[in-house]
Formats: C-alpha cells, structure tokens, sequence
C-alpha cells in the first residue's frame, strides 16, 4: 500500500517577536545607562511590531508543508496479556488518621504566646523595653514607621500594638494549622520536626524574602533572635497539637471492615470465596 500524500497549511516562521523583544529590553536598559540606547530600542520596537502585525493582520500568512502519512502497524510480540492481581490493601492510602481544625488553632495560639517570651527578652536584653518587637513587627505594615528610630520603637505606642498582635495572631494561626496538617506526615518524629527543621526551614525562607516583603525588618531583625523565637513556638505548638486526639480520615473509612476493625485477615483470599 503506497502511501498516502497530502499537503498541510502552518503558521509562517517570523523572526519579528525576537525583533520587538529586543527593542523592549534596549529600551528599558537606556533607562540606566544612555538615552541613544533607549532611541534605537525604540526604532527596533516599531519595525518589530509593524513586521509582527504585517504577518498576522488582516490575515495569518501561512507555509503549505507536503506530508506524507504512512500506516504503522501495531503488533505484540507477547502471547498474552499478564494482569496483576489487585487486592483492597494493594494501593496504601495516607493519611489515615489526622488532626482537628481546632488542634491546630490551640496550637498556634500556645505557640505564638511561647515565641513572644524570647521576643521580649531579646527587646529587655538590647534595647531595655519588652515593646521594641511588637513595634518593629508593626513597622513592617507602617510606611510611615520606616525611618523610625531604634528609641521609637522602644517606646508603648497603642498603635504599633494593635497591629503587632493582628500580625501575630493571624501569622500564629496560619502555621498552627499547617502544623495540625504537617504533623500525621511525620509521627516517628514530631518534636524533631516541629522544634528544629521546620523553624530553621521558615527562618531560611523569610531571610531569602524579607528584604523584598519588609525592606524595615530585613535591616533590623536580629536572625539568631529570631531563630529562637521560632524554636519555641514550634516546640509548644507541636506539643499542643500532639496532645490532641486525632480522627479518622475519609480515605480510612473508605477501607475495609477488617482493615478498620483492626483485625489479621488475608483480604486476598475473602475476594475468592463463593458468596
């Protein structure tokens, strides 16, 4: 059987999108550096979008590509066909067994009271007032507060106090939470994974962002401080979540009786026997 010939219509290859890129960046790098630069990243933008719109507008050009189609035939080399037998326990399904909502909202609550004792310790140690955190925490949302001084953040400001503690509490919620998802991923090593590599893993995250987010706090924040904090609101929220009962998952209900009941049974011989 010859095969069969026929003839396909594509888009035409343009080169002018490369040409209007290059005049954008041309354009934005004179910003910087030197008008004339900006002049000839304009003259490339022009030429690049009028080429662009001449291919396109009012229609698309098109190459004619000659092709031919060839049949492929499917063959097998195998006899027959090999299926797995598949009982309920082939596939494990996790979690089984996780925490409430409310584990993790107690647990970001214990937490958040346990990060501030450090807090205000490092604010008695340094700057000999407990409001020194709870103002450069607020500062962070004030652009207002970001020339203030090291002696004005050290004073009480009803203010910086109202909106240190919406930050904290809202920010302490959001990881007790995370935390009452995180911890069934993890039940050999709670306290591990809870006191160390999380803090040092939400420490390491926010010193890679934080002088993008809060250019305030990125200058001022004391890391070493900070990891502490941190440390110990992982310690006391994994603590409290880990006290909590947990309930079972849709996907444990979803098993089998004797899977839920706890019971030794061979799943695979109960599917064979006559009903």
């Amino acid at each position: 059987m010859e095969p069969k010939k026929e003839n396909i219509e594509l888009p035409s290859s343009t080169a002018w999108p490369m040409v209007l890129a290059l005049g954008l960046s041309l354009i934005i790098t004179g910003m910087v550096t030197n008008v004339a630069i900006s002049v000839l990243g304009l003259l490339f933008t022009v030429f690049g979008g009028v080429g662009w719109f001449r291919q396109v507008l009012p229609v698309n050009c098109h190459e004619s590509f000659a092709i031919e189609a060839e049949p492929v035939p499917i063959v097998s080399t195998r006899a027959s066909v090999t299926r797995l037998s598949v009982d309920p326990m082939h596939r494990k399904i996790l979690p089984v067994e996780t925490y409430k909502v409310t584990a993790g909202i107690k647990g970001g609550i214990a937490g958040g009271i346990a990060m501030a004792v450090p807090a205000m310790l490092f604010g008695l140690i340094k700057y000999h007032s407990i409001w020194y955190p709870i103002n450069l925490l607020a500062a962070g949302g004030f652009v207002s507060w970001a020339g203030a001084s090291n002696q004005f953040l050290a004073e009480f400001h009803m203010r910086g106090l109202l909106a240190g503690l919406g930050i904290h509490i809202a920010a302490s919620l959001l990881v007790g939470l995370l935390y009452g998802a995180m911890l069934p991923m993890f039940p050999k090593m709670p306290i591990l994974t809870c006191g160390f590599i999380a803090p040092f893993l939400w420490t390491g995250l926010l010193y890679s962002v934080l002088g993008i987010v809060s250019p305030i706090l990125n200058q001022r924040v004391d890391w070493l401080w900070f990891t502490i904090s941190q440390c110990f609101f992982g310690l006391v929220a994994g603590y409290v979540v880990n006290l909590d009962a947990k309930v079972r998952t849709p996907q444990f209900r979803a098993l089998p009786f004797v899977v839920r009941a706890g019971l030794h049974a061979d799943l695979s011989d109960e599917k064979d026997r006559p009903q």
